[in-house]
């Protein structure tokens, strides 16, 4: 399928996007989509790296179907807000959308991981990766980065060049204060490479399970509709958007929620939810389960997940009674038999997301004198996967998990931070609970 035959012009491009994943297809893209002024708000999107699925929706004119999985049924649209694709490498093609007066907005879903921070939250300089994007920056500010700062650094830089006005910034990542971690390691990154640029960072809270796109998903679309597409991508019913910041060049008219604070509704998704899922991804896959609709079948995860979310929903800023139907909606969402969204997948680079999924409650927890059994279960089941136990292993902590049970919890804990490394009553928690698990 094309323009042509879809009956759908490229909208005008007034959005950069980095991050050409399934997740940004079914939220931000979808967001735009259905925005009643969506004709006036195109999306040119940049993969990372990978240039498979930059070359199939670039074959497709940017459309794609978006499956909506249900328990009774799938919806298919096709959606039309991506007007250009290009792989990452297309650098000189990003500079050029950036010198464009009428670009208002970028866009990001990059992982916790593309941020490249170090342990105090700023920009690691010491990554190879932004070393070398730092030299090349120096040498050269339109030379060919890699890492998301430098992007942003790059383009920034080339608009403030060619006389454009600021722009809004917008993570959509699982990351509290996403749009103040993002405008730390760009500005960090800019100063050291002596070039600047003018942004407003918006922070954000993003809410849509979109599993890893699968080659079954591209015969599904192709038996129901008709069209061989290339890229399809399954997600749930549910959608949820928290935005808060300011827009300087204007924005769509997204059907979002538009906060002065959306820090209560991040932590509340990525205790809740997100926890959830690290604590199903290393636990529940200790005892054989795939995916988290297997997970939660399970009576004992179920159970596990339930002290969990008692202990998390006692340090959130929300009425008791919504938090307990947000905690039964998101079982239901977990429980949907129809959404294939693997354990594997959620457990990757556990060191980047349980500094914020997990150990908020381990703070307020201890610091009220008590030893959380959900938190402790998180943890010690994360040692055990770094160790090899459950899914395979994706994560840079999992060198440092050797020796003894007692040596690899003090020597995980210290990779997280210093303070739980410390505690003693914690350490043998754990361990005693991994031995339990294990």
């Amino acid at each position: 399928m094309n323009r042509a035959v879809a009956g759908r012009p490229a909208a005008p491009v007034r959005i950069l996007h980095l991050g050409l994943g399934g997740f940004f297809r079914a939220h931000q893209a979808w967001y735009t989509d259905h925005a009643p002024d969506a004709a006036g708000w195109g999306i040119a999107a940049f993969t990372g790296r990978s240039t498979r699925i930059a070359a199939r929706l670039a074959a497709q004119d940017g459309l794609y179907t978006l499956v909506t999985r249900g328990r009774d049924g799938d919806a298919y649209e096709v959606i039309g807000s991506v007007s250009a694709v290009h792989p990452g490498g297309e650098h000189g093609a990003w500079l050029a959308y950036w010198r464009r007066p009428e670009l208002a907005v970028v866009t990001l879903t990059v992982t916790e991981a593309g941020y490249t921070r170090g342990p105090g939250g700023g920009l690691d300089l010491g990554l190879p990766e932004v070393a070398a994007d730092l030299a090349a920056l120096r040498a050269d500010p339109e030379a060919p980065v890699g890492t998301a700062a430098a992007r942003l650094v790059a383009g920034l830089a080339a608009r403030r060049r060619a006389g454009g006005g600021p722009v809004a910034i917008v993570s959509c990542d699982n990351l509290p204060g996403n749009g103040e971690v993002t405008a730390r390691v760009v500005e960090e990154l800019a100063e050291a490479a002596g070039l600047r640029g003018e942004a407003a960072y918006v922070t954000t809270m993003v809410d849509r399970i979109t599993p890893y796109p699968e080659e079954e998903d591209v015969r599904v679309v192709a038996g129901a509709t008709g069209w061989a597409d290339a890229a399809p991508v399954v997600t749930e019913p549910f959608a949820e958007w928290v935005l808060s910041g300011d827009f300087p060049a204007g924005r769509p008219e997204w059907d979002a929620r538009f906060a002065a604070d959306a820090t209560p509704y991040e932590e509340r998704k990525l205790w809740l939810l997100n926890g959830g899922h690290s604590l199903l991804a290393y636990a529940a896959s200790l005892r054989g389960h795939v995916t988290v609709a297997e997970a939660v079948a399970d009576p004992v995860c179920r159970g596990w997940l339930a002290e969990w979310w008692a202990e998390a929903s006692r340090h959130l800023e929300f009425p008791e009674h919504e938090l307990a139907a947000y905690r039964e909606a998101l079982l239901e969402r977990f429980a949907n038999p129809r959404i294939r969204h693997t354990l594997a997948k959620i457990a990757e680079d556990g060191s980047q997301k349980v500094p914020v999924r997990i150990l908020p409650a381990l703070r307020a927890e201890r610091a009220q004198g008590r030893m959380p059994g959900g938190v402790v279960r998180a943890l010690a089941a994360w040692l055990l996967h770094l160790r090899g136990g459950g899914v395979p292993v994706r994560d840079a902590a999992a060198p440092v998990a050797g020796g003894s049970l007692t040596e690899a919890a003090r020597a995980v804990l210290a990779w997280l931070e210093p303070g739980p490394a410390e505690d003693a009553a914690l350490v043998e928690a754990i361990v005693r609970e991994a031995g339990e698990l294990s």
